[in-house]
């Protein structure tokens, strides 16, 4: 069984973003020569989250509008976990987003429905953040 391992670097400028990082992680199955197998792709912070669904912009406004609505940043002083941060919204909007996905691999490609893709979410950006993905298989 082969495996892979590589982080993907991501520094958004503004606070909130949704990237596509399907290109990234097919490349990185190419590299890794599995044909059969899985991999995961996980967000190594907290702030911040993996997803699939579609590449559609509206959509993406949807859901910035929505997770703002669920968990707004301001007033910032509602929140306890704000003490010497700002970040305590971006903290529940990655728990309702989610941390990983795991994708099928087959006949080495990603096994992904006709419309889905794979997304960072950016929750509190402004510094640099890692995506893991790590592929198994043969």
């Amino acid at each position: 069984m082969k495996s892979y391992r590589k982080e993907l670097w991501f520094e958004i400028q503004g606070r909130r973003a949704f990237i596509n990082i399907t290109p990234e992680v097919e490349d990185c199955l190419s590299a890794s020569g599995v044909k059969e197998g899985l991999v995961l792709i996980n967000a190594m912070h907290i702030t911040a989250s993996v997803f699939i669904n579609d590449d559609e912009s509206g959509l993406h406004q949807d859901y910035d509008q929505w997770l703002e609505r669920l968990a707004p940043h301001d007033p910032v002083s509602m929140y306890r976990h704000n003490v010497g941060e700002d970040n305590a919204d971006a903290h529940m909007k990655r728990q309702i987003m989610g941390r990983e996905v795991v994708v099928a691999i087959t006949n080495g490609q990603l096994d992904l429905g006709p419309w889905e893709q794979v997304f960072y979410g950016e929750f509190d950006g402004r510094r640099k953040k890692r995506v893991l993905v790590k592929i198994i298989g043969e």
